[in-house]
């Protein structure tokens, strides 16, 4: 089968994000800690992990974050993908749908993650740059319950193809959350929110964020490894971590939080959750197991992911994730600057 231009992106997307994948992130987790308590005084049976994402409730604030689709061989990991949603209750968002706008054989390898997942939350997926007509037709391709909207536009200046002009990004959002009638996320894509960001988001009647913050897969690196001369290594690190996205975002009331971004352990979930986020996403994390593994053997480390996460409120005398924000965090050093720096409060 010979593959289109786009969809042999979307094989190279896959591999590269497998080739540059870290056991290791700098989404800056491990500089917060949480002040242990000898005596919680409660018990695992007693928690509950049931979250809100604005109008959604969500039977656990961990989801599947957007990877792939576009391909036959990315259109087999989105079908893995909704099975492992639908056997551990997890929202699963798709990879972006903007080819299969372009190509109808394409919109086959997107379908599975709600063939598979009937009766889950699935989060439909499409750039920022399209127009809301083409975002409901990337919604109703999946019966999705909310829509993605990505920006991207680091990775998209870096990509050898990609595009060159942002303009009217802004008003396009505000036109697409005006007329569909499901949540739509605005979401980056590694480089983080800053306040001002969330801030001009808010104004044109955004309620729901992925920060999608530094610290996880790197589309810089992918997209500069793609250019024949490499010549734009300079830009990794470039963008906000995913907790100084979340310290952004506590500064701009009223949004729905989704934070991703390098989340390797439970416990950087149970950190992410305690500095606001109403629901936490992995990609990495996935795609490496299943490259490495299996599907049972995913599914089953994100159940124990789950119940691990029950494990660390238990430890920390909470039973809900309003008791868990409620929780004193330290902080290195280098927060405390950028917070500083950036006029952010640090409860």
């Amino acid at each position: 089968m010979v593959l289109s231009r786009h969809a042999h992106r979307k094989d190279e997307h896959l591999s590269l994000a497998e080739k540059f994948y870290a056991d290791q992130a700098t989404s800056q987790f491990d500089q917060l800690r949480f002040v242990h308590q000898s005596l919680p005084e409660t018990a695992v049976a007693a928690v509950d992990l049931t979250t809100r994402l604005g109008a959604l409730t969500l039977p656990v604030p961990i989801m599947i974050e957007a990877m792939t689709g576009g391909s036959p061989r990315t259109g087999q990991v989105n079908a893995q993908l909704g099975t492992i949603a639908a056997q551990t209750g997890m929202a699963v968002a798709s990879g972006s749908q903007s080819i299969a706008l372009k190509d109808a054989a394409a919109v086959a390898t997107f379908t599975p993650l709600r063939e598979n997942n009937p009766d889950g939350i699935v989060f439909a997926n499409i750039g920022a740059g399209h127009t809301a007509h083409q975002a409901q037709a990337a919604v109703d391709m999946l019966a999705a319950d909310a829509l993605e909207l990505h920006v991207n536009a680091a990775q998209e200046l870096v990509m050898p193809e990609g595009d060159r002009d942002f303009t009217g990004w802004l008003d396009g959002i505000g036109e697409t959350v005006a007329l569909l009638d499901v949540p739509v996320i605005v979401k980056e894509v590694g480089f983080g929110m800053a306040r001002e960001t969330l801030e001009q988001l808010r104004g044109v009647g955004v309620q729901y964020v992925d920060l999608g913050g530094r610290g996880g897969t790197n589309f810089i690196d992918i997209e500069n490894f793609r250019r024949p001369n490499k010549e734009l290594a300079y830009l990794d690190g470039w963008g906000q971590s995913t907790v100084e996205s979340l310290l952004e975002a506590r500064a701009v009331p009223d949004l729905a939080v989704i934070a991703t971004g390098g989340v390797r352990t439970p416990l950087d979930v149970a950190k992410a959750l305690a500095l606001g986020a109403n629901v936490v996403g992995t990609a990495g994390q996935v795609l490496h197991s299943l490259i490495k593994t299996d599907a049972a053997t995913t599914t089953q480390r994100l159940l124990d992911w789950q119940a691990q996460l029950k494990t660390l409120m238990t430890l920390l005398g909470v039973t809900d994730l309003a008791a868990l924000r409620q929780q004193p965090l330290l902080y290195a050093h280098d927060l405390q600057a950028y917070a500083q720096q950036r006029h952010l409060p640090l409860k």
